[in-house]
């Protein structure tokens, strides 16, 4: 996965409380070849109006959308089912983090594993940055995993993140679980090596 040290960028607001992992991503595309994106696929039904054209009001349906790397969300966002899919639709977008008061625990553990930063801030924190955010929707917002640290614009300060030492560090580092793994291979080698030495009926 690609290694998390810090972003800064515009912010894209997504206020849905409770949005679950089917809205994140409808479950009929989750047969799709993961090859090809689910970026396409994020919030498919939720951004489109009954016809299917993309509705203008939502977030990142927006021109000045494109380039934001950041989504403040609503709070419980990633409830619902336990779809990896949901953090891959947003990981294969562009999105690097996710601010909101709290999230799914499953869809939070699945973004840990998948480089997707979760930053949960307290409600009034989160409200105040939508409402600041409104009013000056490029004002950029700085995630520093590395510092440990969240830098909100205008003067709404900085506040901690706090992520599970190692995961941040896997994240950091740009490792996921196998590839992390993998780092130990010649150690795991040689392992196999001197079992199979020690014990030669192993190796027939």
């Amino acid at each position: 996965m690609k290694a998390f040290i810090r972003e800064t960028s515009t912010v894209a607001v997504v206020p849905i409380v409770n949005c679950d992992t089917d809205q994140i991503i409808p479950g009929r595309f989750l047969k799709a070849d993961r090859a090809q994106g689910y970026g396409q696929f994020l919030f498919h039904d939720i951004r489109r109006d009954a016809d299917g054209t993309l509705d203008p009001a939502f977030a990142l349906n927006r021109p000045d959308a494109a380039a934001a790397t950041i989504l403040l969300v609503g709070d419980n966002f990633g409830c619902g089912s336990s779809r990896e899919g949901a953090v891959y639709a947003l990981v294969d977008h562009g999105i690097r983090a996710l601010i909101a008061p709290g999230f799914g625990d499953i869809f939070y553990n699945n973004a840990l594993k998948n480089g997707l930063v979760p930053v949960r801030l307290p409600a009034p924190v989160c409200d105040a940055l939508a409402a600041h955010l409104a009013a000056h929707p490029q004002d950029p917002v700085t995630v520093d995993l590395e510092a440990g640290q969240v830098t909100l614009p205008g003067d709404l300060g900085a506040h901690p993140i706090t992520i599970e030492p190692f995961a941040r560090d896997c994240i950091l580092r740009g490792l996921d679980e196998i590839e992390l793994t993998l780092t130990h291979l010649d150690q795991i080698e040689a392992f196999e090596a001197a079992r199979i030495a020690a014990n030669p009926w192993l190796g027939r």
